[in-house]
């Protein structure tokens, strides 16, 4: 306390002012920008609201997907050429069964950028397909290949949401236990004896 008294002078309170005026008028153009927004997205506020039931999608990154699409699928035959057009869609040089490359291809870099937002929000969210599909892809190419895997699952999800006119409707996080029950099952026992454990399995009576 010793260290602040007297320290604050006409020339400290004058700084302070310029500074609080700038904050103010920073806020007076972010507030006429986000009415702005909203005035141009009233058009899509349907597609903005599917949009946003896709796990990781906020609010503003489904404008910046209305924004640089139109929200108009049929610009993209396929969910696939939207991948593309946005450059999430690995690229691979392939010659005698050999990959020479399989970089990402350029694209919307806006787009991608929401959707690397998006792809990092769905990887933490519980219990939803894209961060079962995240943990799945991490582990066995890496956390930068599965973020790109899911920047492609949510782009597909949002085409068909814009084309179709319908909510997401999550597979779910045990979708791939579902898929594939019997692969689910070994890959558990191979664990439990990586761990030391002879385990016997006992399929569950009915109740």
């Amino acid at each position: 306390m010793n260290a602040l008294t007297g320290r604050f002078k006409a020339h400290h309170a004058f700084m302070a002012r310029l500074h609080l005026d700038q904050i103010d008028a920073q806020s007076r153009i972010i507030d006429a920008l986000t009415g702005r927004i909203e005035e141009a997205m009233e058009p899509f506020r349907a597609a903005r609201e599917f949009l946003a039931t896709i796990p990781g999608v906020s609010i503003k990154v489904a404008d910046v997907i209305i924004a640089e699409t139109g929200a108009d699928m049929s610009r993209f035959e396929t969910p696939g050429r939207l991948a593309s057009w946005t450059g999430v869609c690995p690229g691979s040089n392939e010659s005698a069964g050999r990959i020479k490359s399989a970089h990402i291809l350029p694209g919307n870099k806006y787009l991608k950028a929401a959707l690397g937002t998006a792809a990092l929000s769905a990887s933490r969210s519980k219990d939803t397909y894209l961060a079962a599909k995240f943990r799945r892809i991490s582990a066995r190419r890496g956390p930068m290949k599965a973020v790109v895997a899911i920047e492609h699952s949510i782009l597909t999800a949002a085409w068909h949401l814009l084309a179709d006119g319908e909510c997401y409707s999550d597979p779910g996080a045990d979708h791939f236990t579902r898929l594939d029950p019997i692969k689910t099952k070994n890959n558990a026992i191979k664990k439990l004896n990586s761990l030391g454990f002879d385990v016997t399995i006992t399929p569950a009576t009915a109740a």
